[in-house]
């Protein structure tokens, strides 16, 4: 018998994440930074709160257009503070907003999808899991990854955040074996 992983529960959202994109390996490099940013506001949060607000994160963050953010000031920054629709924390944003102007730094240098993938030797891990027991919540990479990026200056990007980051980014495959997805996401990867 197959199901999917335990923790999307039957929320309509969060299975539709869980079967289209947690865990497809993305390689755009807007959209990995779209989830750094995600994920470090899910710090002490769920990723369903995040989820639910993540129309709203991209209308405030202007699409996730890092050249955009980049160029925030303390104008927009207490915009943002005023949006309900967000998590309204200053520090975060403000990390959002530092983040913006370091993957444009990265970007133009080794570029940041190349940067990310660095940390999997270019290509997902595949891991076997048939329990959430079994599933780390940090990796030797995600802990290089969160050394890595704090000592070019990001910030809430701990090596629990950094290895959530990797599993929705499909830089592990940490669907359940007994997964549908886990096979479809096996199969993207690269040869």
């Amino acid at each position: 018998m197959t199901e999917r992983c335990a923790w999307c529960g039957s929320d309509p959202l969060y299975v539709a994440y869980h079967d289209h994109e947690w865990g497809v390996p993305e390689y755009d490099p807007r959209a990995l930074w779209e989830k750094l940013v995600l994920d470090g506001f899910q710090a002490g949060l769920s990723w369903i709160t995040i989820l639910r607000k993540r129309e709203a994160f991209r209308e405030v963050f202007d699409g996730f257009d890092p050249e955009r953010v980049a160029s925030w000031g303390e104008p927009e920054i207490a915009r943002a503070l005023q949006n309900p629709g967000i998590i309204r924390h200053r520090g975060k944003i403000e990390a959002a907003v530092k983040g913006a102007r370091l993957f444009l730094e990265i970007e133009a240098g080794e570029g940041f999808s190349p940067f990310i993938w660095s940390f999997v030797g270019g290509r997902p891990i595949q891991n076997h899991f048939t329990s959430m027991g079994q599933v780390p919540a940090k990796t030797p990479a995600s802990e290089a990854m969160a050394k890595a990026l704090k000592k070019r200056g990001f910030n809430f990007c701990g090596p629990v955040i950094t290895y959530a980051f990797m599993q929705a980014c499909g830089l592990v495959n940490d669907h359940m074996t007994h997964c549908p997805c886990h096979a479809r996401v096996k199969a993207l990867s690269p040869a």
